[in-house]
């Protein structure tokens, strides 16, 4: 007798499709159907894991997306989970080469760090991004010359062809806003950043006329908090918040340090930062008012 499909994950056969391209996200989809699978048999790690002649760690985190599979390894645990119909089990199983394959990403390992991997993969098939910056334009909507000016703050000791393939990653990573479903992108930002001349005054007046391209796109919305609304929610600093409407994935709060980042998924976690971001977006200036205040600040440059 076949496993019937686990409650709340798609039909393997759908899973591909609506992972918006990323093996990120496909990895981490295929590992919750492995999950639902298992915990629908009663079965525990230390089973799973001897089935694939493996430890119980493992098969947690082939269930997290955080490795990469076998084909054998996944044919085995269908078996064990008593998913015997063929066509379920070739479905799962050619999603095996998908969520192992390289996204375009992966052409600048040299310089993305395997902590920044992982959140390239999910901004790629997001539904929605909100993000909010303290010191820095979004990655999503700096300008060249802004990006190259952040990247050599951060790397001082990179050469131009280091800080240039730094400054490609971030202007492909845009490409995602143009395509033809682009995620939403909700960004907030304070009023700080736009006053600080990263790269100097012509730099900063070349990254508002961008910003202003950019808000005119139908999915992106630009608020700036002003010095005027004094100390507000986000005390904690920097953050995004990213949600994967359809593909069966929670929201992910990103927060980036210096040498690594932190991925919150608990949903109390999530409630919060959601909370804050409300917060944030009512003490902003509306949406209608930002383009009006950047060409202000052009004036002022």
């Amino acid at each position: 007798m076949t496993a019937a499909p686990a409650e709340g994950v798609p039909h393997p056969l759908d899973l591909a499709s609506r992972s918006r391209r990323s093996p990120t996200v496909l990895r981490i989809l295929l590992g919750t159907q492995l999950r639902r699978l298992r915990e629908s048999r009663h079965i525990r790690l230390e089973e799973a894991g001897n089935a694939i002649r493996a430890s119980h760690s493992k098969i947690s985190r082939m269930e997290l997306g955080r490795v990469g599979f076998r084909r054998r390894d996944v044919a085995d645990l269908l078996t064990l989970y008593g998913v015997t119909d063929e066509s379920e089990r070739e479905a799962l199983l050619s999603l095996v080469a998908q969520a192992n394959a390289p996204g375009w990403w992966h052409k600048y390992d040299d310089v993305l760090p395997s902590w920044f991997e992982a959140y390239v993969g999910l901004e790629q098939a997001a539904s929605t991004i909100r993000c909010y910056e303290v010191q820095f334009v979004p990655g999503l909507l700096q300008s060249p010359g802004y990006a190259e000016a952040v990247v050599r703050l951060g790397h001082p000791d990179a050469s131009d062809e280091e800080v240039e393939r730094r400054v490609r990653l971030r202007m492909d990573r845009q490409e995602v806003l143009v395509r033809p479903d682009p995620p939403l992108l909700w960004a907030v930002i304070d009023e700080a950043v736009l006053r600080r001349p990263v790269g100097g005054a012509e730099v900063m007046r070349a990254q508002i006329e961008h910003l202003l391209e950019m808000i005119s796109l139908p999915r992106v919305t630009l608020q700036v908090i002003p010095f005027s609304a004094g100390g507000h929610a986000a005390a904690g600093g920097p953050f995004s918040i990213l949600r994967f409407a359809g593909v069966g994935l929670p929201d992910v709060v990103y927060l980036e340090q210096l040498t690594s980042a932190i991925y919150l998924e608990k949903r109390e976690d999530i409630d919060r930062y959601l909370a804050v971001m409300e917060r944030l977006c009512l003490q902003a200036r509306p949406a209608s008012e930002t383009a009006r205040m950047l060409r202000q600040l052009m004036t002022e440059l």
